[in-house]
């Protein structure tokens, strides 16, 4: 019983992820799939949360625009290991607040922090739309 509950928690996560689906956390819109363009009004704070397994040395290293964001956190969290495995992998949480209007990227590549960056680093690109408010 206890593996088809840890198996049905795991399969609703991929799902979720694989569907790019948005997600509270913390009380604020979090976002997973790149594809989606994150509608935000201005001072309002989202999250962007990406699959990373930091016990390998890779991380998500993020570049954007200070003028339009900013980074208010960035936090780690392992995903459930009952085994006590090593090197199990989590999820890098990235909060932004909106800072100014406008329409802006976020990029982040996952990579060894000390090694130069390769067209082979896996690559995402996020739109974010800041506005002063929502548009019906």
């Amino acid at each position: 019983m206890k593996n088809f509950v840890i198996s049905s928690i795991v399969a609703v996560v991929g799902i979720c992820i694989l569907a790019g689906c948005t997600r509270e956390r913390e009380g604020f819109e979090t976002y997973t799939d790149s594809n989606q363009i994150i509608d935000i009004i201005i001072r309002r704070e989202f999250v962007i949360a990406l699959d990373s397994n930091i016990t390998t040395g890779y991380s998500w290293q993020v570049s954007y625009d200070q003028n339009m964001l900013e980074l208010v956190e960035k936090t780690y969290e392992q995903n459930p290991n009952p085994q006590g495995w090593v090197g199990v992998s989590g999820v890098e949480y990235f909060r932004f607040k909106a800072l100014n209007i406008g329409e802006t990227e976020i990029t982040f590549v996952y990579k060894r922090s000390w090694v130069e960056p390769t067209p082979q680093d896996e690559t995402k690109v996020f739109t974010v739309r800041i506005s002063l408010y929502f548009l019906a």
